[in-house]
């Protein structure tokens, strides 16, 4: 069973390179007393998830505005995420799941042989809003990497915070 709205956001902590070029590690409980948005996204160097993050970077404000911290989390190695970054310029803290406990715990892993060319271990594009109290108030998990998470949805939640 999935995480709900209402449910605790499960505590992570991840490495992460992106940002200023130092591995360093960051954790859920860095963003408490914040408003998180966490993203989840397939891999690095892909047509959507490029678009998703650049996105992303270029309406960051917004999210500033709103309170909001943007992260992002995949299953790529801090390296891959990294060059990702530095190639588009993304500007929110890339995290790696590499290990892919992340994904199994907010319910987001593709079941074996579900994400294109039978890759496994790759997380479910998707988007959760943390409170400042660090319960999910907003959870969305797409089936298809193709699709992209209701932003607008997830503002209006922000909003509402």
């Amino acid at each position: 069973m999935g995480l709900a709205v209402g449910d605790n956001a499960p505590h992570f902590t991840l490495k992460s390179k992106n940002l200023n070029g130092e591995v360093k590690d960051i954790s859920l409980s860095d963003y408490k007393g914040k408003k998180l948005v966490i993203l989840f996204y397939p891999q690095s160097f892909t047509g959507v998830c490029t678009d998703e993050m650049c996105n992303v970077s270029d309406g960051l404000n917004d999210y500033l505005n709103l309170g909001a911290d943007v992260i992002a989390i995949s299953v790529d190695s801090i390296f891959t995420q990294d060059a990702w970054s530095k190639a588009n310029n993304i500007k929110i803290p890339l995290l790696s799941d590499f290990n892919k406990e992340v994904i199994e715990k907010y319910g987001t892993r593709y079941p074996d042989g579900g994400f294109v060319h039978n890759m496994n271990g790759v997380s479910k594009r998707a988007a959760f809003v943390v409170d400042k109290d660090g319960v999910i108030r907003y959870t969305q998990i797409l089936e298809s990497a193709g699709d992209l998470p209701d932003f607008n949805a997830i503002k209006e939640t922000l909003k509402s915070l």
